[in-house]
């Protein structure tokens, strides 16, 4: 593997707590280790989209994305298709991509992970035109991620989302809709969850077969109506128990539909809007940059 000489670090300076300095810090080691750092601090929604895209054609060895889940996504959004290797510095509130990767999050190991570690080809989401890496679902989770205010996120953290979830539950009983499999079959359900990685708002593992390698998503419908039948559903698959076969379907499909109207769409922590939505797995737009064997975690 050649040698890294020049990135484009792409930070989001209020991800998660310290940021700023926690930015600066990862500027100062990676030029104290020889690279040129060409930085790039994200003020509103799609900064970090334009940046990534004009990396693109800017010569640079690798695409450094610092700050959560969201930031990442943006990053992804802007650089697919390329070959320039995408790494990640996890700053943010959740940073589910780092658990699912094994990318520390020690600042340090990970600015060296984002230096050494192999760039591995991965399959993305795509949600109607939108890329997504870990997840997409619809439904209640989905409208806990629309209502969070950016304020209680701040103060609780990912206690935030629980918070919002609940209100949601209590406003409204959950929808149904329908989900379409890729071989035509119709599905009615209150809730579905696409996987494209094991794990899931944190380290709860929704998706034990589900990899960014992987051809298909793995998916998890919920059948059954009703506010109770939805929160036990949620508490269950937190907790990694199984669901019975008329509580939940599971399934396994390289694309799906979500035919409906109002409910709520979320992909890789940040809501994207209402349904209906067509999922997608897309091939060779991307290499993600892993640890290695022997990587600090």
């Amino acid at each position: 593997m050649a040698r890294v000489t020049r990135v484009k670090l792409i930070a989001n300076p209020v991800a998660g707590r310290q940021a700023r300095q926690r930015i600066q810090h990862a500027v100062e080691w990676l030029r104290a280790a020889g690279v040129e750092v060409d930085l790039t601090l994200t003020g509103a929604r799609g900064d970090a989209r334009r940046a990534a895209a004009e990396a693109r054609t800017r010569g640079h060895d690798r695409v450094i994305a610092a700050g959560g889940d969201g930031t990442l996504n943006e990053v992804v959004n802007g650089l697919v298709p390329s070959a320039i290797p995408l790494a990640f510095l996890p700053l943010g509130t959740t940073n589910v991509f780092a658990l699912e990767a094994g990318i520390p999050f020690d600042l340090e190991a990970a600015c060296r992970i984002a230096l050494e570690g192999p760039a591995v080809p991965v399959n993305l989401g795509v949600a109607n035109d939108t890329r997504f890496l870990l997840m997409a679902s619809a439904g209640l989770d989905a409208e806990a991620v629309c209502q969070v205010s950016p304020g209680l996120k701040r103060a609780l953290g990912k206690g935030a989302y629980l918070a919002s979830a609940l209100r949601a539950l209590f406003q409204a009983p959950p929808q149904p809709f329908t989900a379409r499999t890729a071989a035509g079959e119709d599905i009615p359900c209150y809730g579905a969850i696409i996987s494209n990685g094991r794990l899931y708002g944190g380290r709860f593992v929704i998706a034990p077969g589900a990899s960014l390698t992987a051809a298909s998503f793995e998916v998890c419908l919920l059948l059954k109506p009703g506010r109770r039948a939805l929160l036990g559903a949620a508490l269950a698959l937190a907790a990694g128990r199984t669901l019975s076969p008329a509580a939940a379907r599971r399934l396994q499909t390289p694309n799906l539909q979500l035919l409906g109207a109002g409910v709520a769409v979320q992909i890789d922590g940040d809501f994207f809007g209402r349904l209906p939505v067509t999922l997608r797995i897309a091939s060779d737009e991307l290499c993600l940059v892993m640890p290695g064997k022997g990587s600090e975690g």
